[in-house]
């Protein structure tokens, strides 16, 4: 799909993945909309990619609704929905305070897995309804899961339990989406230097960088949107998950 002229929704954007992946969009001609529920931090993304802000907590349905309303209203229905929203708190299943309390899991998996499929089913229903382009498509769903998905450490049971469920989510959407023209893919980023990375001392953080077979780097941010790019403009990339992580294979903690 050519990126020029269409509506994009980018949930999450307002900080990190999102926020790049709201630039790369704007830059290659997109009208964009920041879904997130940093107001003040949204916005300031919007100026910048002479976007719009809307306040959007993926787990509320009738939020999500307003929001994706909103958008439509002032950029037409998206074609591209990108899902950056999500939380990545540590925790183990059983720690010296006893185990992790219910509620706490459920907060993650609502966020990170719950929220994804709910953005997902709104605006594709949306989609649904859009004039085919010339080669049949009409739009696209990329999500983002987590190398954690496949090697979650000791104490990201909640994170990589989320994630996986995002892996999983792929590909039976691709394909009962597939009839409309609408594709779903996934990118599993390993370790970024993302808002959630940066409050790790210096120490951690290049340890952690030390631990990427190559490139002994963190990811950055503008790395992942240009996945995005390139899943949004080769439409054979259907109901697939990239790892994008430089060979990383996470350890057990």
């Amino acid at each position: 799909m050519d990126i020029r002229g269409h509506a994009a929704i980018v949930t999450g954007g307002a900080s990190g993945l999102g926020a790049a992946t709201a630039r790369m969009l704007a830059e290659a001609g997109a009208k964009v909309a920041i879904f997130d529920v940093n107001r003040k931090a949204a916005a300031e993304v919007a100026i910048d990619v002479n976007g719009i802000a809307l306040p959007c907590d993926v787990t509320d349905s009738k939020a999500t609704e307003r929001a994706i309303a909103a958008a439509a209203k002032d950029h037409g229905t998206a074609r591209i929905v990108i899902n950056c929203a999500g939380v990545g708190p540590a925790k183990r299943i059983v720690g010296r305070d006893g185990p992790m309390p219910l509620a706490e899991f459920a907060r993650v998996v609502e966020i990170n897995l719950v929220g994804t499929f709910n953005v997902m089913r709104l605006t594709a229903a949306a989609m649904q309804s859009l004039e085919p382009l010339a080669d049949g498509e009409r739009g696209i769903i990329v999500c983002t899961a987590s190398v954690a998905a496949y090697e979650g450490q000791i104490g990201q049971a909640a994170y990589a339990a989320s994630k996986g469920g995002v892996v999983g989510l792929i590909m039976p959407a691709a394909r009962e989406f597939a009839q409309f023209g609408i594709r779903v893919t996934g990118i599993a980023p390993g370790i970024f230097s993302t808002p959630m990375l940066h409050a790790l001392p210096e120490a951690a953080q290049a340890s952690l960088a030390a631990s990427v077979p190559f490139p002994k780097l963190l990811g950055q941010p503008p790395q992942y949107a240009a996945l995005v790019r390139h899943m949004i403009e080769n439409r054979y990339l259907n109901g697939e998950v990239v790892r994008l992580d430089g060979a990383l294979r996470m350890a057990p903690r």
